[in-house]
């Protein structure tokens, strides 16, 4: 990840809920209330940037942290139960651009979710992975149009790089086949 990374930009500004543990007084800004405070055990939506530095934050040691994440829409027990049944199904980036990145984000911080929610998410990479890049290589037919079109339009930014990679060196490797065969 760079600095001026555009994905990681992205997945930085993602908001995601979270829950003071206090009141906090002249930060109503947030919640779209200017000047006002923020009371104890409201969830309010941050960005991701924010929420994790507020995150690990504690007043006191062995005091709870300042906020509490919630996990954000797209890793909700929905969207869990979604990938468990067909990972294939699942429009990633309708959910949100940079999914991986921001599940692994979110996933950092949570530790009491973090395994089966990991897991979830590990499984439904490697589904679609194998997916992306069977689609690549041109093995499943029907690839433009119907059912492969949908599915290459859900693909989120991993599985975009994923797919040009594979795609490219598939190229590669038919090019370099008909050199062999023209040699022989």
């Amino acid at each position: 990840m760079s600095y001026y990374d555009i994905d990681a930009i992205l997945t930085d500004a993602q908001k995601i809920p979270c829950t003071f543990s206090l009141p906090v007084p002249s930060l109503g800004f947030l919640d779209e209330n200017p000047g006002g405070d923020i009371p104890a055990d409201v969830p309010i939506p941050l960005p991701l940037y924010l929420a994790t530095l507020l995150a690990i934050q504690r007043l006191a040691p062995g005091a709870p942290p300042l906020v509490a994440i919630d996990l954000p829409a797209s890793l909700a027990p929905r969207v869990l139960n979604a990938l468990k049944a067909d990972a294939r199904t699942v429009d990633l980036r309708g959910l949100e651009v940079g999914f991986y990145e921001g599940a692994s984000r979110v996933l950092e911080l949570l530790e009491d979710t973090e395994d089966e929610v990991g897991t979830v998410v590990e499984a439904a990479f490697k589904v679609r992975a194998a997916a992306v890049a069977d689609f690549a290589r041109g093995v499943v037919r029907g690839g433009v149009g119907g059912e492969g079109e949908a599915f290459l339009r859900g693909l989120e930014e991993w599985e975009r790089e994923l797919f040009r990679a594979a795609h490219d060196s598939s190229k590669a490797v038919r090019v370099w086949m008909g050199e062999v065969k023209k040699k022989k």
